[in-house]
């Protein structure tokens, strides 16, 4: 293994406010998990923990907000951070996730100094009204077209092991390739007893394939990034999760989940001979 390991960090801006009903996530006010919830976090403290993750060793920062969707209040909050931290903080690519959006919403982050744009399809067309019922698969593809056709890089991927069958998996990934995104993020399901899906149904050895499934259908050139579930699933085990094709991982905190320490990571890294990337076009 000689690939550079892309670091990635998420900031979790707006919490546990969504009122969807998709069953593998905690934000969502209709199931009652025990998380922290708030609203719209200081811009001040999203830009000290930028700095931080910088510190860290992150190139990419993610700034996500609960709900479904961008709407007026959001964008605007989004756009006067993200030009915050890209005042302050040299070298991030700054990224936001904040749900389904317009291609006129998505102009204006990218004037505002959004570089990508994350919208996850979670699982596959087929599968997708199992999981939610309050907005369809098509809205979220849609909005994948949009961040493309604006310029933004797309970073899109899915949530693995919510129940799906072994087609659900090949049909998200065929879906996730014809985007052609920038960035694929790998999320395996971390049960929550607050969750309608009560148990996570694929083994360390499935996610290893899903891994090589995807780093052989997207190419050398794509970042594939092994985000939510990382810790449960392949800790002990980074070496045959960087084998399989991943080269870029999310550190510390999840939205609602506690995260490895990112000197915990480093030196895992360090072990194996793999270098932090520190650009973003390396």
């Amino acid at each position: 293994m000689n690939r550079e390991i892309f670091l990635c960090a998420i900031n979790n801006i707006l919490s546990g406010t969504c009122k969807e009903d998709c069953k593998f996530c905690t934000q969502s006010v209709r199931y009652h998990a025990n998380i922290k919830r708030y609203n719209y976090k200081s811009i001040d403290t999203i830009v000290k923990e930028a700095e931080r993750a910088k510190a860290n060793g992150a190139l990419g920062y993610c700034l996500v907000t609960a709900g479904k969707g961008l709407d007026d209040k959001k964008v605007d909050f989004v756009s006067r951070t993200a030009k915050a931290i890209k005042k302050e903080v040299k070298g991030l690519n700054l990224i936001a996730c904040n749900g389904t959006a317009s291609l006129e919403q998505l102009k204006f982050l990218k004037e505002s100094g959004i570089d990508s744009y994350n919208h996850n399809l979670e699982t596959s067309k087929e599968y997708y009204k199992e999981i939610c019922t309050t907005h369809s698969w098509e809205e979220r593809y849609q909005t994948c077209l949009n961040v493309k056709e604006v310029g933004l890089q797309l970073c899109s991927g899915g949530v693995w092991g919510m129940g799906e069958s072994l087609k659900d998996r090949e049909s998200l990934l065929k879906a996730i390739v014809s985007l052609n995104p920038d960035s694929v993020p790998l999320n395996f399901y971390i049960p929550n007893p607050a969750l309608p899906i009560k148990s996570r149904n694929i083994s360390k050895d499935e996610a290893l394939e899903i891994i090589k499934e995807a780093r052989e259908s997207l190419g050398e050139d794509k970042l594939l990034m092994v985000a939510g579930g990382r810790e449960l699933l392949f800790s002990g085990f980074e070496k045959e999760m960087f084998s399989a094709g991943a080269n870029s991982i999310v550190i510390g905190d999840y939205l609602t989940t506690k995260g490895e320490e990112p000197i915990k990571d480093k030196i895992i890294l360090e072990k194996l001979n793999l270098k932090v990337a520190t650009s973003c076009n390396g």
